[in-house]
């Protein structure tokens, strides 16, 4: 079966997918690994990548980039998203990407990193006649995406609202408490303010770390299992709750609590918020859980479809 891999470089994390594409065109996982490099330190302010966060996130993708190979990968994809984006030296970036680690880096739009979180989400989740909204919580920005089927959508847009952005911008002091809380909300509020009523008999699927990390946060899955996490469900009240415990508790106690990274700790509280005042803007109850998400879009869009006869 031919294999290939794509690496995802986030504001927070940089995360690797090596996976055998079946003759039915269904990619299967061999290795997922993920990292936290926060790229994106500071971008939110300086607008550049520091360069200890670029050398840091380069180690990694170098070492991905070299198990993707060693494992037989014949294609490799490497995309960047929000704090590549926003930074002025993205491009020396992407030049240090090539010296250091022999990867192209494909800065994705907001429009197309949503469009790949999406179509990630309804191959495990949407049905045909049952509209689906995606919620995509990242460091620096938030993708949310309406759709009724893989590749037809009602509404795309990527928010500049991240758990890091607005940890760096709005929170201040240790545990957040209400005053920090009451402004992040504000501001959240403010921004989801854009999204359209969705459909009527909509679903909610939330991906990647944020989701994933209150879903094991919840469960006090240790260690991290992703059997367990993907396909779960974060109803609103437990959602609510959870997002008060974060908030009041300090950041020592927070990197002891089980099923959380500790290098997540610090912005995961504004990653709670994030999730809850979109799902109270949609007016929904809750939402499912996905532990793929962009990793695997762009898997499927770049390498895609069954393998040619021959």
């Amino acid at each position: 079966m031919p294999r290939f891999a794509t690496i995802d470089i986030g504001t927070n994390s940089v995360l690797l997918l090596v996976a055998d594409r079946g003759p039915d065109g269904v990619f299967r996982a061999l290795v997922e690994r993920a990292d936290i490099t926060r790229l994106g330190r500071g971008v939110d302010t300086t607008r550049a990548l520091a360069p200890e966060a670029m050398d840091e996130t380069l180690r990694v993708v170098k070492a991905y980039a070299d198990e993707a190979r060693s494992l037989g990968a014949e294609g490799l994809a490497v995309s960047a998203t929000s704090a590549a984006r926003d930074a002025a030296n993205g491009a020396a970036f992407m030049a240090a990407a090539r010296e250091r680690a022999g990867v192209q880096v494909e800065i994705l739009s907001g429009e197309l990193e949503a469009q790949l979180a999406f179509s990630s989400a309804w191959t495990d989740f949407g049905r045909a006649g049952h509209p689906l909204v995606v919620i995509d919580i990242g460091g620096g920005s938030t993708e949310v995406v309406f759709g009724v089927s893989a590749d037809q959508f009602t509404f795309r847009r990527s928010f500049d609202v991240g758990s890091v952005r607005l940890t760096e911008r709005l929170v201040r002091g240790d545990p957040p408490g209400p005053e920090n809380r009451r402004r992040v909300e504000e501001h959240l509020r403010q921004t989801f303010k854009a999204l359209p009523p969705p459909a009527e008999g909509f679903g909610v699927v939330g991906v990647a770390g944020t989701v994933t990390t209150l879903f094991a946060v919840l469960h006090a899955i240790e260690p991290y299992d992703a059997a367990r996490v993907h396909g779960g469900t974060l109803g609103l009240a437990e959602l609510r709750a959870l997002a008060d415990r974060l908030c009041a508790l300090p950041l020592d106690a927070r990197r002891r609590l089980p099923g959380l990274q500790p290098k997540r700790a610090d912005v995961i509280p504004v990653g709670a918020l994030i999730l809850l005042v979109a799902l109270e803007q949609l007016g929904a109850d809750g939402c499912r859980v996905s532990d793929k998400g962009l990793r695997w879009g762009l898997l499927a869009h770049r390498f895609g479809g069954p393998r040619a006869p021959g």
